[in-house]
């Protein structure tokens, strides 16, 4: 039996389960064949599969005619590249903008529609480069962000960066993508300024908006993403995802390749999507890479206060000609009092004061630092039930590129003025101090 006698809705379950490719070779069979593979309720299905299209959109965001227009449109603007590819960083500007859409739409707004094939090519052209083929398509779906400029007092456009940041003390970074005009200019002028060697193939990629540098080169020879330290003039940098990881394949045939770029954003969008870091929301709104979820993020409740605690590792400052202190890690204490308020022997007091700290930081497990003081950051908070956590930030250098640190806060019931009880101490959880695999 042929398919000529199959009937209509069982020929339409037949073709599903070949996919779009099959499906196109099986409609120039007869004409039968061909009106049933050239159903939009096939294409559509096709379209959800592959490219988690709803509507069919081009890449340019236009209705197309049909689904099946629209699939085709898809692969004619892609055929020079490996399509599991396409696929792939396709699902992965999907989650980044979906995720800002719901949470930070105001730093959609920024990104810019993709870039040509002609405007890729005159990037490697001035610069004299051959992009990775994945982050070639990251381009071809989103050319970076608008320009946000570097001026430190127009703070609510440096805070749009969608790889986010951190502050501590006066050092504020947030870090954006760059488009492909800023890549050509900036990545001459650094290169140029640093004295990188003449033949290295570095590309700036995604700097900090703020006036505390930051910035992350692409090596277009091997695939790797890297991020300058405070000795950038000396062309040190850190790599920021695992070596092991990349591949470039061989040509653009190869739809197992994978480069820094598409592994980074990848697994940033993984962050964002689990909640391990979230929006600040405070005066200006931006992405706080303090991780806000276990392991990463340790929390202890004590007679009513909670204290929660995470790390973030802070490349442009490590100072790997340094022995003693080679990194430094920024580190966010957030602190808070539960609805039911301060408990202490069975009794319940509406506030508490801080008053003192205590702070035992190791490296490799030995302990490095065993500090005690009044008060964090100059100041003594005041918590009351049910209100915002008060949250500060420090940082600490260490020689390891693993430790941990915790402590202590002393408390008083009531108010330092006004104690209506005998102090106490409350826990910090050891939180880990560590160079991650990945770098943001």
């Amino acid at each position: 039996m042929g398919l000529e006698s199959v009937g209509d809705l069982a020929l339409h379950v037949v073709l599903s389960k070949l996919g779009p490719k099959d499906t196109a070779l099986v409609s120039c069979v007869n004409k039968r064949l061909k009106i049933n593979a050239s159903e939009d309720c096939l294409w559509s299905k096709f379209c959800s599969q592959d490219l988690d299209l709803h509507d069919p959109l081009d890449p340019n965001g236009n209705i197309a005619p049909s689904f099946k227009a629209v699939y085709q449109i898809w692969r004619e603007a892609f055929a020079m590249y490996p399509w599991p590819l396409v696929k792939r960083v396709k699902r992965c500007w999907d989650g980044l903008k979906n995720w800002l859409t719901i949470n930070f739409p105001e730093a959609k707004a920024t990104l810019r529609r993709g870039a040509s094939e002609a405007e890729l090519q005159e990037l490697e052209n001035v610069l004299k480069v051959k992009l990775p083929i994945p982050t070639r398509i990251l381009y071809r779906f989103c050319d970076g962000q608008e320009s946000m400029g570097n001026d430190f007092d127009s703070v609510v456009g440096s805070s749009l960066g969608i790889i986010g940041g951190y502050s501590f003390y006066n050092h504020l970074i947030n870090v954006y993508l760059l488009p492909l005009s800023q890549i050509i200019q900036y990545t001459k002028d650094i290169t140029r300024q640093l004295s990188f060697p003449s033949r290295s193939k570095y590309i700036l990629v995604a700097a900090s908006s703020t006036s505390n540098e930051k910035y992350f080169f692409l090596s277009c020879t091997n695939g790797q993403l890297y991020v300058g330290t405070r000795n950038l003039v000396l062309v040190e940098m850190i790599p920021c995802v695992p070596f092991a990881l990349i591949s470039l394949g061989n040509g653009v045939n190869s739809a197992q390749q994978q480069d820094g770029m598409l592994l980074w954003l990848e697994e940033h969008c993984r962050r964002l999507q689990n909640g391990i870091i979230k929006l600040h929301e405070d005066k200006i709104r931006s992405i706080n890479l303090f991780p806000e979820e276990p392991p990463l993020c340790c929390f202890a409740v004590t007679n009513g206060v909670k204290v929660r605690a995470s790390a973030v590792f802070i490349p442009e400052l490590a100072d790997l000609q340094d022995n003693s202190d080679k990194y430094l890690f920024a580190y966010s204490i957030r602190m808070s009092l539960l609805p039911e308020g301060c408990i202490l022997s069975g009794m319940s007091f509406s506030s508490c004061q801080l008053q003192w700290r205590h702070w035992i930081i190791r490296a490799d497990n030995v302990v490095v630092s065993d500090i005690n003081g009044e008060a964090v950051i100059g100041q003594f908070p005041l918590l009351l039930p049910g209100e915002k956590e008060f949250v500060y930030q420090s940082c600490t250098p260490l020689q390891a590129t693993t430790g941990s640190a915790k402590g202590s806060f002393t408390f008083v019931p009531g108010r330092l003025v006004d104690p209506k009880g005998s102090p106490f101490e409350v826990e910090v959880p050891e939180f880990p101090l560590q160079r991650p695999d990945y770098i943001f």
